[in-house]
């Protein structure tokens, strides 16, 4: 009995030596670029108000600034779209909202020519087309920009404060400096006729890093 159980006992140890040296072998031979991508990053605005101050620290992040002022100089970039952008690796992720598809194209083409870029996925949504959105557009704006000290959101050739409007309703996207102005606008913005809802993604600029 006891030569029985000693048996036993050493060929669980010969499986457990196998298995652990097969584990081995293959995190051994698992491709390094598996293991080396590093996770995408955080959704960049593409707005000038975002612009870091200071110089770019590795290749990843001056590719970042290039492609975001690539976008912000799109010609047909108004306070009616909304661009952002994701670094994955060398591949940029393009994301927001348009009423042109034409901006959603010429995003994708900007971006490809930044040095560095090796890969373009575009997921930009462009709105329907609906002439009541556009009675809605213009009336937000009209009275987020008329109210208190909103109006210098307005100011520059691309505003730091965007009004996307899809069948009805309204998400208010970009930077504001506190969080009395992003709470004003969204009151604003749910106090025109016909608005179904707001979704106020509007960020504080004290809370961001830079």
């Amino acid at each position: 009995m006891k030569t029985k159980f000693t048996s036993i006992v050493v060929l669980t140890a010969l499986i457990l030596a196998m298995a652990v040296t097969a584990t081995s072998k293959a995190f051994a031979q698992a491709p390094p670029e598996a293991m080396a991508n590093p996770a995408p990053s955080q959704l960049i605005p593409a707005l000038p108000a975002y612009s870091p101050k200071t110089k770019p620290v590795n290749e990843q992040e001056r590719i970042a600034r290039e492609v975001r002022h690539e976008l912000v100089m799109l010609n047909y970039y108004t306070i009616w779209d909304f661009l952002a952008f994701r670094m994955n690796g060398n591949t940029v992720e393009l994301y927001g909202d348009v009423v042109q598809p034409v901006l959603k194209s010429d995003a994708e083409n900007a971006v490809k020519r930044v040095e560095g870029v090796d890969k373009v996925v575009n997921h930009i949504n462009v709105l329907p087309a609906f002439p009541s959105d556009d009675r809605i557009r213009r009336e937000v704006a009209r009275r987020i920009f008329s109210f208190g000290g909103l109006s210098r959101y307005s100011w520059s050739a691309v505003p730091s404060l965007h009004i996307i409007v899809g069948s009805g309703r309204v998400k208010l996207e970009g930077i504001v400096d506190n969080q009395a102005d992003k709470d004003a606008a969204g009151i604003q913005a749910n106090g025109v006729p016909g608005v179904f809802s707001v979704q106020n993604d509007l960020l504080v600029a004290s809370n961001q890093k830079k």
